[in-house]
């Protein structure tokens, strides 16, 4: 594989991990920059092409393991000590995650054939981008303005199931996995914090098993020569997930999700005048 492909994978990679903790969809930007700049479908194959922007996205969840690895770890038993937010409580466990998880892991399952025959474009991630700015402000204008979920160990199986429903919006590529859940998790009486928090932790297993489903169903187009460019894009997604987790996790107790739905909608007016002029 030449150089100048592994370095398309290097900028994937860098775009996946600055965007995936954003409510902006880092799989609609990943779209974008590839359709429209470095066309690696050419090479890779459309189907491992759109494989490669799934699995990419485990750099990033590395990461999360990294950052929340107490939280993590103490979910199965491996840690049992306190966690960064407090001491260890047994009302958040396993099954919070797994009740989040299960309606997405379900239709993302059934609808994966049409998923990537028909919405992995850039037509599809604009209006994706409007959708999801809809939702993000509605849950800052309608979410409770003292929310009473200030922690993990507060979350109810009910939330949980409800935040998981309104993630399945995110299997649109485009609308945002963090924003569609975040949103979700404020709407249901979370702060921004918390919601930010399992968003995070629920996406270890949904994007593995995702990433793993997606590997063995397109595995006859992916050939050994593709393997460094999936090296290349997970490493380069990790390093620059690391760099903008924790700056994320500050940032969106104080700004909200106004400010990145107005981006989704700059970004979206920008593309249309691209794609539809």
């Amino acid at each position: 594989m030449e150089l100048f492909e592994l370095l398309k994978a290097l900028i994937l990679g860098f775009v996946e991990g600055m965007t995936e903790f954003a409510p902006v969809s880092s799989t609609g930007h990943m779209i974008i920059v590839d359709d429209m700049w470095l066309k690696t479908e050419e090479f890779l194959g459309k189907y491992s092409a759109n494989t490669f922007k799934i699995v990419v996205q485990l750099g990033s969840i590395l990461a999360v393991v990294v950052v929340f690895w107490k939280r993590l770890f103490s979910l199965i038993g491996l840690y049992q000590g306190d966690v960064t937010d407090g001491k260890m409580s047994e009302r958040f466990n396993l099954l919070h995650v797994i009740i989040g998880m299960l309606p997405a892991v379900i239709i993302g399952f059934a609808f994966k054939d049409f998923i990537d025959d028909h919405l992995f474009g850039v037509k599809t991630v604009i209006w994706a981008l409007v959708a999801g700015a809809i939702l993000m402000i509605a849950a800052d204008k309608f979410g409770p303005k003292n929310p009473r979920v200030t922690s993990l160990d507060q979350i109810t199986y009910r939330q949980a199931l409800a935040i998981g429903l309104v993630q399945c919006l995110s299997l649109w590529p485009g609308f945002s996995r963090s924003g569609a859940t975040i949103s979700g998790g404020v709407l249901f009486g979370l702060n921004h914090k918390t919601a930010a928090d399992f968003t995070f932790i629920m996406a270890v297993p949904i994007m593995a098993g995702a990433s793993l489903v997606s590997v063995m169903k397109n595995m006859d187009e992916m050939t050994a020569a593709h393997l460094p460019f999936y090296i290349v894009g997970f490493v380069s997604a990790f390093i620059f997930a690391l760099i903008s987790i924790k700056f994320f996790l500050k940032l969106i107790d104080k700004i909200k999700l106004t400010p990145f739905a107005i981006y989704r909608l700059v970004l979206a007016a920008v593309l249309s005048w691209f794609v539809f002029a």
